[in-house]
């Protein structure tokens, strides 16, 4: 069921200035309660009340529907109603034709993903000023855990006047809480609990909604969350994974014959993992859908090798048993695949989102999800995180550094009408040389080649930018550094190891009137150098930048510290090569 409050539009649409998001201010929630009714089993009842207003005319296209997403596998929709109210007190009620079912979005040849659904609620009649409101009922009668029950929500991005979470457990199950920005509160507007259940209610302490600055990590490190959870720490989490997940992954005489014969004549232990690892990549399509929504029980081994597809927890299944078919021991590591880099402090899935695989012998971490990262690498966002490994429960952290390279030359040739002649040709060795991988080996480069009519104006003197917006570049990633003028939130800062060469080809009997001094930066983050040469027609800007931080993330005191160096690099990539044609 996907019941995060995590209002994803918002955060992409939130603005670079002021204090609040749009949607923040378009929107007001008048009342929201999520009444979670546990069983034993793990199998809940949830009712859910919103009554919300529309404050601004821009809120329309969002506000005017409500969504409920679900999976058909693990429960059902039992009862929905909703209303658009006028200002003058008048309601509409939502009719069964304005309710609508439709499979969430999947690829139509991978049916066993085809269990996640939505319901749609249109709002009739809905204008600025009117207060729309819905009532759900969901039956969960398929847990994730039997036996055990566990919910993370976050801080909702509209003002909320009234926003609760009511959980009642059987008193045998002790509920774990970890609260930042809700307190607990009673809930006396509600009936009393049944008989046998002991009632936890928590309030979300509503105030100003601070923005999410440019790379920062997620808001369920700094903000306002809620995680609840029947499991006493993460190695007991571990366990049930491993209680429902374990036998899937034990190999048939169809995997151990792919194992034997992708890594018979393989003798060293990490070159068989990795090959196995590039092969599921290569060979088995991935379909993103993260726990929660998709349950937690993998397809078996034999049955992803066949389909040829899976998720995250399908693809680790299927590489562990592949591992075992060769003698490599291993175990699935249960990771954020966001930019969360904290777990709260009770046990959730709310966070480990994704599923990975660890070698301990050989202290190698394999993703075969990653399409674009070679086995033996990792995709950057999974850098530095902390994992929860399934067999053993221990937590494990994330290599911080890996090793990988990138070289950008970019080739102006000016022609003597101003017009101009471009050529990129980049390159990636380590980490990044499957992004430009042609064949096999060794670090790979791709060319880009396109013209421009009046790139100079001709005769009188030219400006020549000596940093170019491309993907990828030295210049992209100091940029991206410096989006903002001061931070109050950690931020994610990944290593750097990144060159650039820059070379204009000017027309003959040009004359250079401008050439930038070299710039050189060393200190503990940063070994940043630049050259300027010309010899006859060409002028040549080479910079190199090397960035290490002692972990994937910064504090905003460091990047006080780094804004001096930022902001000589800055100063450098925004000089100019002036010349005159002869």
């Amino acid at each position: 069921m996907m019941l995060r409050f995590v209002v994803m539009l918002c955060l992409l649409l939130w603005p670079l200035l002021g204090l609040q998001p749009a949607c923040a201010r378009d929107t007001g929630v008048d009342r929201h309660v999520r009444h979670f009714v546990v069983e034993p089993s793990g199998a809940y009842l949830l009712t859910v009340e919103q009554t919300q207003t529309i404050v601004k005319r821009t809120a329309l296209p969002e506000h005017a529907r409500y969504e409920i997403g679900y999976n058909q596998a693990l429960e059902d929709i039992i009862a929905v109603e909703a209303h658009t109210e006028k200002a003058d007190g008048r309601r509409f009620a939502v009719q069964p034709h304005q309710i609508t079912d439709q499979q969430q979005a999947a690829p139509v040849d991978a049916p066993m993903f085809r269990t996640t659904r939505r319901k749609i609620v249109v709002f009739p009649d809905v204008d600025v000023g009117d207060r729309v409101a819905v009532r759900y009922v969901v039956r969960r009668h398929t847990p994730l855990f039997p036996g055990h029950f566990e919910d993370l929500s976050s801080a909702r991005l509209q003002h909320q006047r009234d926003f609760r979470l009511v959980y009642d457990m059987p008193e045998a199950m002790l509920l774990h809480a970890d609260a930042a920005g809700f307190v607990p509160t009673a809930a006396a507007d509600l009936p009393a609990p049944a008989a046998g259940k002991r009632r936890y209610t928590w309030h979300y302490l509503d105030g100003v909604h601070v923005r999410p600055e440019a790379g920062s990590v997620s808001d369920l490190d700094y903000g306002k969350r809620l995680a609840v959870s029947t499991f006493a720490d993460y190695a007991a989490l571990a366990r049930a994974y491993q209680d429902r997940a374990g036998a899937r992954a034990l190999p048939d005489d169809t995997v151990a014959a792919l194992a034997t014969r992708m890594t018979g004549d393989v003798a060293e232990s990490r070159a068989r993992a990795i090959a196995l690892s590039d092969w599921v990549r290569r060979n088995v399509r991935y379909v993103g859908m993260h726990f929660g929504p998709g349950g937690v029980v993998p397809h078996a081994a034999a049955s992803v090798l066949a389909n040829r597809y899976g998720d995250a927890k399908d693809h680790a299944t299927l590489l562990v048993a592949l591992l075992a078919s060769t003698g490599i021991d291993s175990t699935v590591a249960l990771v954020n695949n966001g930019n969360a880099y904290q777990l709260p402090a009770v046990p959730t899935l709310g966070v480990l989102n994704h599923a990975i695989v660890y070698v301990p012998s050989l202290q190698l971490y394999l993703d075969s999800t990653a399409d674009s990262v070679a086995g033996g690498f990792l995709p950057a966002a999974l850098l530095g995180k902390p994992a929860v490994l399934t067999r053993s429960g221990e937590f494990a952290m994330l290599p911080v550094f890996q090793q990988a390279h990138s070289r950008t030359l970019t080739q102006f040739t000016i022609q003597p009408d101003g017009s101009s002649r471009l050529t990129v040709t980049r390159t990636g060795s380590g980490a990044l040389a499957e992004l430009y991988r042609d064949v096999p080996g060794g670090a790979v480069a791709i060319p880009l080649r396109t013209a421009s009519n009046g790139f100079t104006q001709p005769p009188g003197p030219t400006r020549l930018a000596t940093t170019y917006d491309l993907r990828g570049s030295l210049g992209e990633a100091v940029f991206a550094f410096t989006q903002e003028p001061e931070r109050h939130q950690d931020f994610v800062c990944p290593a750097i190891n990144a060159e650039d060469e820059l070379r204009f080809h000017l027309p003959t009997r040009s004359r250079v009137q401008a050439l930038p001094r070299a710039v050189h930066v060393d200190d503990a983050n940063f070994a940043y150098h630049s050259r300027y040469a010309q010899r006859g027609a060409l002028v040549t800007v080479q910079r190199q930048l090397k960035f290490r931080h002692t972990a994937a993330t910064c504090t905003p005191d460091d990047y006080r510290r780094m804004r001096p160096a930022l902001e000589r690099m800055l100063r450098d990539l925004r000089s100019q090569v002036v010349f005159r044609r002869g």
